[in-house]
């Protein structure tokens, strides 16, 4: 069985399939279909912790799907916009596993992951898959990806 390492940026897959579909991602779904084919040796799951019920109760359900969550606080600006980035906190947890496994898993569709998938298939010879919403994935993160799968009615609830 191939070793992967799954990562996922909550909040942009979030956003992408309720955009896109008003429908949730499936994430237990798609562990049951990941793990069937691979050893999955690390899952982390990155989110943004607002305190509220809901979010503490999924936050639990990926925790027992066998996600280790990442947790950063919710900043609200004086401007009102709001910051919860947690791209450099993937970059770094991809970076520490690539060595360990055969295969990298992003869940995303930011493109600013274009370079970090180049990177570790250079650097480590990890191959690399994607999975996102097509029509709001960033074509450079799809060109980057060894595989790319378009989330469809198949991973929502």
């Amino acid at each position: 069985m191939k070793k992967i390492a799954i990562f996922v940026d909550v909040q942009n897959i979030y956003y992408t399939t309720r955009d896109t579909f008003k429908r949730p991602f499936n994430y237990r779904a798609f562990w049951q279909d990941l793990a069937y084919q691979n050893d999955i040796v690390a899952a982390y799951a990155y989110a943004i912790d607002k305190g509220d019920e809901q979010q503490m109760k999924f936050q639990s359900a990926l925790r027992h799907i066998g996600f280790d969550v990442k947790l950063k606080p919710f900043i609200q600006r004086a401007d009102g916009t709001a910051k919860g980035d947690w791209d450099v906190g993937i970059t770094i947890d991809v970076m520490e596993t690539a060595p360990t496994v055969d295969e990298i898993v992003l869940l995303s569709g930011d493109g600013d992951f274009a370079i970090l998938l180049d990177t570790v298939k250079e650097k480590y010879q990890c191959s690399t898959s994607v999975f996102g919403v097509l029509q709001l994935t960033s074509n450079t993160l799809i060109n980057a990806a060894d595989s790319f799968v378009d989330i469809d009615q198949k991973w929502l609830l």
